[in-house]
């Protein structure tokens, strides 16, 4: 298997503990293009925690918890997209920063970048209310540039009728969901991921 994009419908609903968790599962390579905000444990630095997976150093790392091209324009740096080329590192788990529809620069968004990739995305949705519009309006966006999805993960608890509405109407694949967890070890995560269909992930990958 190649690389496998995670991205999610919005900012801090839990793709890097996904992420983890997945980097763990496929026995991949992690890396995250783009860091923005150091005063916290970064997403890399979770995921090397969490997975005990290779993790490879950011393109950019950025300190002001912000966009990444606010905070890029903050610190004076300019983001090139021929630093952003996918690593050949295979298997590969690559995380997004926030939604889809994230600009890197004034003139470049995450999106743009991600479909350039070509590799198969999962997109990871909250289960709390507004998921069905956040859900739709990401896949809509994901194929109009498009790239290929490989499914939707769920985080957060159970709401089994706005899974199954987000499914039918965006005609994707339900690959689980991931719970709340109350401690965030490798262990717990692995029990977790029992929920999630990393074979059809793999298979598309």
């Amino acid at each position: 298997m190649g690389a496998v994009i995670v991205v999610g419908t919005d900012t801090g609903i839990g793709k890097t503990v996904f992420s983890a968790g997945l980097a763990r599962a496929l026995g991949a390579t992690y890396w995250k293009p783009v860091q923005a905000g150091l005063e916290e444990e970064t997403d890399s630095e979770v995921v090397a925690r969490l997975s005990g997976r290779p993790v490879l150093a950011e393109a950019y790392r950025l300190g002001l918890p912000a966009s990444p091209h606010l905070a890029a324009e903050r610190e004076g740096v300019a983001i090139d997209p021929a630093r952003l080329a996918l690593p050949p590192v295979a298997p590969l788990v690559v995380e997004g920063a926030g939604g889809l529809m994230v600009p890197l620069t004034r003139h470049l968004l995450y999106l743009q970048v991600i479909a350039g990739w070509g590799a198969p995305v999962v997109l990871c949705c909250r289960t709390a209310l507004g998921t069905i519009n956040h859900s739709l309006l990401s896949l809509t966006a994901l194929r109009a540039a498009g790239c290929r999805v490989a499914g939707v993960a769920f985080i957060g608890e159970e709401m089994a009728d706005s899974r199954r509405v987000i499914c039918e109407i965006g005609a994707v694949r339900d690959l689980g969901r991931l719970p709340v967890l109350e401690r965030v070890t490798a262990e717990a995560l692995d029990d977790a991921f029992a929920g999630i269909d990393v074979a059809a992930i793999r298979e598309v990958s």
